[in-house]
């Protein structure tokens, strides 16, 4: 029997999942993909990042559709719930959290702007300017903290300095930040 062009209730479509028919899972796919996708780009901003979360989710949706029970919810919420669980998974990844550190300022920057589509200018704050008025070390302190999304620990590890000193350099750049612009 072929599903993709009629109309199938969930209790029928969860029995032809868990009797692993291709056919009601090309169902699957066709008519909850979109909607998948949707609640897991709302978490996930990068696009080939949520299209690879939706790959997993419907993989996961395959192998564990005997873990779902009627009786604690509908189809869809349970499938919902396995892709926002994977997109926040994903988000606090090592993978992703590499890839945020290893952007620099200038693409940092760029990448709110697009993703935001508002028309942020750090350099009309002053941002640029303030840090190169920065000793090297504190400016490098700095960048690597609130651009980065480096943890004081990390930076000690990382870059073989002291715990002692990252924080120093980073409680130094922020009092040097707030002389140069005139904030108490």
């Amino acid at each position: 029997m072929s599903l993709p062009n009629q109309q199938i209730d969930q209790d029928q479509l969860v029995t032809r999942l868990r009797a692993k028919q291709a056919d009601a899972f090309s169902y699957l796919y066709e008519n909850y993909s979109a909607a998948i996708y949707g609640s897991i780009s709302r978490i996930v901003n990068d696009e080939d990042v949520a299209q690879e979360v939706l790959q997993d989710a419907f993989m996961k949706f395959w192998d564990k559709i005997e873990q779902y029970d009627a009786s604690k919810g509908r189809f869809f919420t349970w499938m919902v719930n396995i892709s926002r669980n994977l997109a926040i998974d994903k988000l606090r990844s090592k993978e992703m959290k590499k890839v945020g550190k290893t952007d620099n300022i200038e693409t940092y920057v760029t990448g709110i702007e697009r993703s935001k589509l508002n028309h942020l200018n750090v350099d009309g704050i002053g941002l640029k300017e303030t840090l190169t008025s920065l000793r090297d070390e504190e400016k490098f302190i700095l960048e690597m903290v609130y651009f980065k999304g480096y943890t004081q620990s990390e930076i000690s590890d990382e870059f073989d300095i002291p715990l002692g000193t990252v924080k120093t350099r980073l409680r130094m750049g922020l009092k040097n930040m707030r002389k140069v612009l005139q904030v108490e």
